[in-house]
């Protein structure tokens, strides 16, 4: 084939594999991006809050306040697209899932230029063309990445930084000195700094590209110093470029060192005291190593079902790659640097710590273009291991081809091996196909439509804040949302309503003083408006019943609004004119069990009614109970406990019965609780009105969450304790 021909060739296969690319990152990156996924995660909410505030001039290169801090480029970029498309969905996710889809294009042409000429300086361009493109389309119909590519992380700017900056780097660098690109080397550190701005793991790059560059000192001799001398000034242009990008972030963190170890403190390795420094990091480390194959990321924000990072053909792909790096890194620096780039990205992943919940991909996310780009390092690897043992050519059929080239010989075995290339290349394609069409089918077909991702991403706070901002303009208005903390950002971002909305940290021992204060600010109060959110978003942890009971007790209630996932309900007439308490008194009492906790209180009511505890009581049937327990701890505890509230007939029979984990203020559980430090816990029971009259007793059983075995009273020896005995009447009224 002559040279023009095969260049045709070329770009014709090339323009073909970025069509299937465009297609791939546009069906699994943005398609659906404003409705999947349907709300704002936790991870996600802060950049949208710090964008509005932004908007309203507030500008920053750091955010410390919410979430552990926030760097500047998520920021900016959700506030460009808030600006142009309103407080929406789509603005929120749109920026960081372009970046995505730009990272495959990305790889694409790292690919390319890394191994489009060999060790010396021959073109290669269809190695080049291949890696490249099985690296950028393993990466574009990733499971794993597609999840965090549609998220709004500022994670997914790290790993297209990053590419871009080697492409240039690579691009400029390329050649004898006086070739040098200097605008594509200043754009390489136009690129290396901004990294400072996207994601903490981006903190170690300066260590890639020292690493890198000390790499071609070794062996070292008078003709690498002369060299180094020859590369100084363009070295001096990407450092000093980047370091004038980067130099507001970096002055920050000069200013304020305090912000820079924010998150690293709460996932530094140790925190929790796992051993040695050593063998909690070499566990660690394996734990993120089986991630290449064997197991995956349980967090279902960024994986499905625990799969693994790679499938069967791309692990395996994957670690013939690092084996041949490992066998070449001398000779060739791009596969040096694709090894150093995967050994330094690891390790912010394998310094932090999550739990019990597998390898973290989002902190591996820095490395996952050197990832995908070793599954094409090996796939074409193989492939040349088998052409050159099987249709080799040998001496005998260039002499004998003469001038012409091959000889007869020589030209079936090119023939075959044309085959076999195309037979191959084809294969490659039909398995990036298949993995695509089996990430659709995961992502849009499985995972998206089940409520267990609906509620990973807080799609009920979206639904929310598109109810409440649809409400009409009522003067005097205040809506109270129950959560675990005081803030939802996601909400807060999304919510742009007529009246003052408070998310209210709704299970804390000071929420009635809380709730006083929040109302009593507020000028010409009419109505408060409480969302009780429903029975199965359990993260409110009955948080919701306290506001009502707060809201029973100290306003009139007025209506109520059903919504798929919550209630709203108006209360009217709301006094402040006096202290806001959930019970008069506790009365005192001393419940020793033998599982090491202690019962010091009890409070029974309804309404505002709070009854003689332990005594009949007359309740009205269809109501809501609450029950106050007051708890405390010995040292050394290592037991979660849990209550069971059953309400029993006069045979003993249960009619009723509701069970909840005993936790604080902040859901730590019992082993968790400082002892001799007392706890108070409000639960509510929800009797049903369709409960015959006559008389039942109220009874608390505690016992072991693990082994579900009751702990008992010291002296008693029995698991159930009475706390009331209640009179159920027909007509429901108190006698």
């Amino acid at each position: 084939m002559s040279e023009n021909k095969e260049r045709l060739l070329l770009r014709v296969v090339a323009g073909g594999i970025l069509l299937i690319l465009a297609l791939s990152v546009l069906s699994l990156r943005l398609h659906r991006i404003s409705e999947l996924p349907q709300g704002i995660q936790s991870d996600e909410g802060p950049d949208g809050v710090y964008a509005l505030q932004v908007l309203q001039g507030e500008h920053a290169v750091f955010f410390p306040e919410a979430a552990s801090g926030r760097e500047w480029m998520g920021v900016y970029a959700i506030a460009l697209t808030t600006s142009a498309l309103g407080r929406s969905i789509l603005a929120f996710r749109l920026p960081t899932a372009l970046a995505s889809a730009a990272t495959v294009f990305a790889v694409f042409w790292l690919g390319r230029l890394f191994f489009g000429r060999d060790g010396s300086g021959r073109p290669t361009p269809w190695r080049g063309l291949f890696i490249g493109s099985v690296g950028a389309g393993a990466l574009a119909v990733s499971l794993g990445q597609t999840i965090i590519g549609r998220a709004s992380l500022r994670a997914n700017y790290l790993p297209l930084l990053l590419t871009l900056c080697f492409v240039f780097l690579w691009w400029g660098w390329s050649g004898a000195a006086q070739k040098r690109s200097w605008w594509r080397i200043a754009m390489a550190g136009v690129c290396a700094g901004l990294l400072p701005y996207t994601y903490i793991p981006s903190r170690f790059t300066p260590f890639l590209f020292l690493a890198f560059g000390l790499s071609f000192l070794f062996p070292l001799c008078s003709a690498r110093k002369e060299r180094v001398r020859a590369e100084l000034p363009s070295a001096a242009i990407f450092v000093g470029v980047a370091g004038l990008v980067a130099a507001p972030i970096l002055l920050y963190f000069a200013l304020n060192p305090e912000h820079f170890f924010i998150r690293s403190r709460e996932v530094w390795l140790l925190r929790e005291g796992e051993g040695t420094l050593w063998g909690a990091l070499l566990r660690n480390a394996w734990e993120h190593l089986l991630a290449f194959g064997f197991h995956g990321d349980r967090r279902e924000r960024y994986n499905f079902a625990g799969l693994p990072m790679l499938n069967p053909w791309e692990a395996l792909s994957f670690w013939v790659g690092v084996g041949t790096a490992v066998w070449r890194w001398r000779r060739r620096p791009a596969y040096r640097l694709l090894l150093l780039w995967l050994a330094v990205l690891l390790v912010p992943a394998m310094l932090s710590l999550d739990a019990d919940l597998g390898p973290n991909t989002l902190r591996m996310i820095g490395a996952a273009p050197a990832v995908y780009l070793l599954i094409g390092v090996g796939l074409w690897e193989a492939y040349e291991f088998l052409r050159l043992r099987l249709w080799p050519y040998s001496a005998a059929d260039l002499q004998n081809g003469g001038s012409g080239g091959l000889s007869d010989m020589g030209q079936a075995r090119h023939r075959i091996q044309s085959q076999v290339t195309v037979a191959l290349a084809v294969l490659v394609a039909g398995l990036v196909v298949l993995r695509g069409l089996r990430t659709y089918q995961t992502y849009f077909r499985e995972w998206a439509v089940t409520p267990a991702f609906y509620l990973t991403y807080q799609g009920e706070w979206a639904d929310a804040a598109r109810i409440l901002n649809a409400q009409p303009a009522a003067p005097g208005t205040v809506y109270l949302l129950p959560y675990r903390f005081d803030e939802h950002y996601g909400f807060e971002y999304l919510y742009h309503g007529n009246a003052p909305a408070y998310v209210i940290r709704a299970i804390r021992p000071d929420l009635p003083q809380k709730v006083h204060t929040t109302l009593a600010a507020i000028e010409d109060l009419s109505s408060v408006k409480v969302l009780d959110w429903n029975d199965n978003l359990s993260w409110s942890g009955q948080g919701d019943g306290n506001l009502v009971t707060l809201l029973d007790k100290f306003g009139r209630y007025q209506s109520s609004e059903a919504f798929p996932n919550f209630q709203i309900h108006t209360y009217t007439d709301v006094a402040l004119d006096r202290p806001w308490t959930f019970y008069g008194q506790l009365k005192p009492m001393a419940v020793r069990y033998d599982g090491g906790i202690t019962l010091l209180g009890l409070a029974l009511g309804q309404g505002v009614q709070q009854f003689p505890s332990q005594q009949s009581v007359s309740p009205e049937r269809g109501g809501s109970l609450w029950v106050a327990l007051q708890w405390q701890t010995e040292f050394g505890l290592e037991t979660d406990f849990a209550v069971s509230l059953r309400l029993q007939n006069a045979d003993g029979q249960n009619t009723y019965q509701t069970d909840h984990v005993l936790g604080n203020s902040t859901f730590a559980r019992t082993r968790n609780w400082r002892a001799d430090v007392p706890v108070d816990t409000l639960f509510h029971l929800d009797l049903p009105a369709d409960l015959p009259p006559g008389d039942y007793e109220l009874k608390l059983i505690v016992y072991n969450t693990e082994t579900l075995v009751p702990t008992v009273e010291i002296d008693v020896w029995k698991p159930e304790l009475l706390l009331a005995r209640l009179l159920l009447q027909e007509n429901g009224q108190q006698e």
